[in-house]
């Protein structure tokens, strides 16, 4: 070959290696790495411009200590549970220095005070249900759904014990839907127990309001509504089309590859496949999430709004991300099977967020979790937000 034949060649070389880097630097610089990506990558999720903003941020009441559950007794009250075990009280957008009531419970980790639930017939019984994990004699911990006088602080009845929990994967959200009580229960970091019948753990369940077993459910004599999940920590009633969703984390890497958090909507007897399948996997007899999240973005909440207020949010479906550290907001189709769209509100910049509800005014509140171990904590941490109207 001659110098000038192999001059040629090496030019040509040397532009497809330039085409090539050029082609591979580019998508590199386009792809962020997954630990420092805050959502899911798709066009979903292209968010620079809000899908809606009618709407103004106000700061609602501050000095709390992982504020985990919301539950309003009247327009003007409402009550908070601390995961430390206190349940707060906000009286006429006053937050009251001393607690209601405070409960003893296991805070090694992210276990504690978890879910509220305030019973329909409140006006007669000033009944609330609240979700607690604590340590037995035995020292194994244990979750448990109590009901306490939502105006004394006073606990009265304990609806359902022994509960698996662990310091990880604790659940524990309490929804009451037309007189039944859902339970989310997480696997206790034993992900085997999420498909064994016999265990209570990575389970929905559901009960009465007395914590007797309903005759409908799954399995004679069982509380199990539904099986084959690892944390569900949201509950959410689509009361115009009569569906329970949950929203549920993902593995966390010694228990599989990160990522992989669901929405899922939930029917009776149905197994939503952990820990068989995760991510985007499916098989045959499993239940597929409407949407997952890698990265993660850790949802520790759901609520569907169905509220007049902001009538440009009703039927949506909302979450708080931990490790999202954000608000996010599901825009469901027509057919809620298919996968919804997804927009993170803008301005919610206060760290990670966890609880969110809809309150009497039709107003959406929710709360920060930054003193939880796993935040940066700001001036007055926690605090509690609103979305509400522009007037």
């Amino acid at each position: 070959m001659g110098k000038k034949a192999a001059l040629i060649i090496g030019l040509i070389l040397l532009l497809l290696a330039a085409y090539w880097a050029a082609d591979y630097f580019a998508w590199f610089k386009n792809s962020a790495p997954i630990e420092q990506t805050k959502l899911p990558i798709s066009d979903e999720l292209k968010t620079n411009e809000p899908i809606t903003s009618d709407y103004a941020l106000e700061e609602f009441a501050s000095g709390f200590f992982v504020p985990w559950s919301l539950v309003f007794t009247s327009p003007d009250r409402l009550l908070v549970a601390e995961r430390s075990g206190a349940i707060r009280v906000i009286e006429n957008k006053s937050l009251l220095k001393e607690p209601l009531a405070s409960f003893k419970v296991s805070t090694q980790s992210e276990e504690g005070l978890m879910g509220l639930a305030i019973a329909p017939n409140y006006g007669q019984t000033k009944d609330v249900y609240a979700c607690l994990a604590y340590e037995n004699p035995r020292g194994e911990m244990k979750d448990k759904v109590i009901v306490f006088d939502g105006e004394s602080g006073k606990e009265k009845s304990i609806v359902i014990d022994n509960l698996p929990a662990a310091q990880y994967h604790a659940g524990c959200r309490l929804l009451i839907v037309e007189n039944y009580l859902f339970i989310t229960v997480g696997d206790a970091t034993d992900r085997n127990i999420a498909q064994d019948k016999n265990s209570l753990g990575g389970k929905i369940l559901r009960l009465n309001l007395d914590g007797s077993i309903p005759s409908d459910n799954l399995f004679p004599d069982s509380a199990v509504w539904t099986l084959g999940h690892r944390n569900p920590q949201g509950l959410a009633w689509d009361s115009e089309r009569k569906i329970l969703w949950s929203s549920e984390h993902g593995p966390s890497i010694f228990d599989g590859p990160a990522g992989g958090d669901e929405i899922n909507l939930i029917e009776k007897g149905k197994n939503y496949g952990w820990p068989i399948v995760s991510h985007d996997k499916s098989k045959a007899g499993l239940e597929n999430p409407i949407i997952q999240f890698t990265p993660a973005v850790a949802p520790g909440s759901l609520m569907y709004y169905s509220g007049d207020a902001l009538p440009f949010f009703r039927g949506n479906l909302f979450f708080g991300g931990l490790k999202g550290e954000g608000l996010y907001r599901l825009i469901l189709q027509e057919n809620i099977r298919q996968k919804p769209r997804l927009e993170k509100i803008p301005k919610v910049n206060f760290g990670r967020i966890r609880d969110v509800i809809q309150g009497p005014d039709g107003f959406i509140y929710f709360t920060t979790s930054n003193r939880d171990g796993r935040g940066t904590v700001r001036a007055n941490d926690d605090k509690i937000y609103r979305l509400v109207p522009k007037y």
